[in-house]
């Protein structure tokens, strides 16, 4: 509880929260005057809401050259450890751990059901989330109610459409699964891919998602290309 209370006391502060909202959404490194020029505030006023977000482990810092002498340079990017709050304390963590263990027992069936599953609910996340006839939508509408959804579900991305190749580039700048993806990263990906594959396939007749980048092999963050064979 007094975690908690810590969390929810940093992140009332309107600036500060933005502050956090722009490093999961950029997910790169930042420094004091990075974040001072961003919001235009004094960098001491910048270095305190770092500081207060480090402290609760929403962020990390390290120091790094600067390549032109003096002193190194502290830089802030987005802390691995996860923070949950729930009134009264629900362990939804150790929840999906069950659930994932028991999937991964069945072997080749119970992970067919889990991207099955995976699938059926990211399909069912856009219908939820758009009340519009999504057939007569353009790509552009499709296109933000996928950047809409999955910034609500915490996944930041950010989409680009080519028409000359009828393709859709987007990036996933923060992991919904990254706290549970430790017990079997390839089938948590999966799933996740599944369940990607499910909200386009609510939006789009038929498509093809290839993965390009994982941020979970190192990379900034995951990368996908959606061909649509049809609009």
């Amino acid at each position: 509880m007094e975690q908690t209370l810590k969390v929810t006391n940093v992140l009332s502060d309107p600036t500060r929260f933005n502050i956090y909202q722009h490093i999961i959404q950029n997910h790169k490194t930042v420094s004091v005057l990075d974040i001072a020029e961003k919001f235009s505030i004094h960098p001491n006023v910048a270095r305190l809401h770092l500081s207060k977000l480090e402290e609760i482990n929403l962020i990390d810092s390290h120091f790094e050259k600067t390549g032109r002498g003096g002193r190194p340079s502290r830089l802030y990017q987005l802390s691995d450890h996860v923070v949950e709050l729930n009134f009264p304390h629900r362990d939804y963590k150790l929840l999906s751990s069950i659930a994932i263990e028991s999937f991964i027992d069945l072997g080749e069936p119970g992970r067919q059901a889990l991207y099955h599953t995976g699938r059926k609910y990211g399909l069912e996340m856009i219908k939820q989330h758009s009340a519009a006839d999504l057939a007569e939508l353009s790509v552009e509408e499709k296109i933000y109610i996928l950047e809409d959804a999955g910034t609500m579900l915490g996944m930041y991305p950010k989409f680009e459409y080519h028409p000359d190749s009828n393709n859709i580039t987007f990036k996933v700048n923060n992991c919904p699964f990254k706290e549970v993806v430790e017990q079997n990263k390839t089938m948590v990906c999966n799933m996740h891919h599944a369940f990607l594959e499910g909200m386009f396939t609510a939006l789009f007749t038929d498509i093809e998602l290839i993965a390009t980048n994982n941020m979970l092999d190192g990379c900034i963050n995951c990368q996908y290309v959606a061909k649509l064979t049809t609009v």
